[in-house]
């Protein structure tokens, strides 16, 4: 991870309506290998917003849809049957996530953005994972943003926000602590279109959070905590508006 000069940035907690109807995109990296304790971790921590606010949580497919669709491309499938098998790994995470949940969620993950809304009734987290191939969980994360009228879109995942470029890969990136959303789809453009794809924001979701004008928060997933701080404030992650 790359190095900042300056000082990290600190966005304190602000006063929002309350509630909030919150969708977050929950990186299949962050939930694949943890242990039991550690779901449970995120399971508070979700069913604790939830007692404020309506959650929706959209999980991706993390290493075990990568070693799949690895193994997919080996045996030369095509990208939309790599799709379909990166969709069932993340109905798998998103299962497991249920589990952690327990009555506090919808006891199985909605295949449809209509399903999730009527999901969500009796106040339960909504829990999906992909819905279609050419679409990442990102995207899938901003369309239901936008079918519900979410007033917040939370990314979590394994970088601590929006870089220049692959922070793991360029040492040279550069982070950014907000940026618009016409900024956003201009950088996304540049993330290469395949499955198992690893980028904080993928172009089509960039671009539903541009015509939707989506308020967006892209925090680092390994703590638990920021699931809370990007809804509410007090992360030191990317706000894109």
């Amino acid at each position: 991870m790359v190095r900042l000069d300056h000082k990290e940035p600190f966005y304190p907690p602000i006063i929002l309506p309350s509630p909030m109807i919150l969708v977050y995109s929950l990186g299949g990296s962050i939930l694949a290998g943890r242990d039991a304790e550690s779901l449970k971790e995120y399971a508070t921590a979700l069913k604790n917003l939830a007692l404020e606010h309506q959650v929706f949580v959209v999980v991706g497919g993390g290493k075990i849809a990568r070693e799949y669709i690895a193994k997919a491309r080996a045996l030369q499938a095509g990208e939309a049957f790599c799709d379909l098998l990166g969709i069932g790994a993340t109905r798998l995470n998103a299962m497991l996530l249920i589990a952690a949940l327990g009555r506090a969620a919808a006891p199985e993950p909605s295949e449809s953005y209509a399903g999730a809304l009527s999901a969500s009734a009796g106040e339960r987290i909504v829990v999906l994972g992909g819905m279609a191939p050419g679409q990442t969980t990102d995207a899938v994360a901003a369309l239901l943003a936008e079918y519900v009228g979410a007033d917040r879109l939370i990314v979590a995942t394994s970088v601590d926000g929006v870089y220049s470029a692959d922070p793991e890969v360029d040492s040279g990136a550069v982070k950014f602590d907000k940026m618009s959303a016409k900024d956003l789809v201009r950088l996304a453009m540049e993330t290469e279109m395949k499955a198992g794809s690893r980028s904080p924001v993928d172009p089509m979701a960039a671009k539903i959070i541009e015509r939707s004008s989506i308020f967006t928060v892209v925090v680092h997933g390994a703590d638990a905590k920021n699931l809370k701080r990007g809804a509410e404030g007090g992360h030191t992650g990317t706000e894109i508006s």
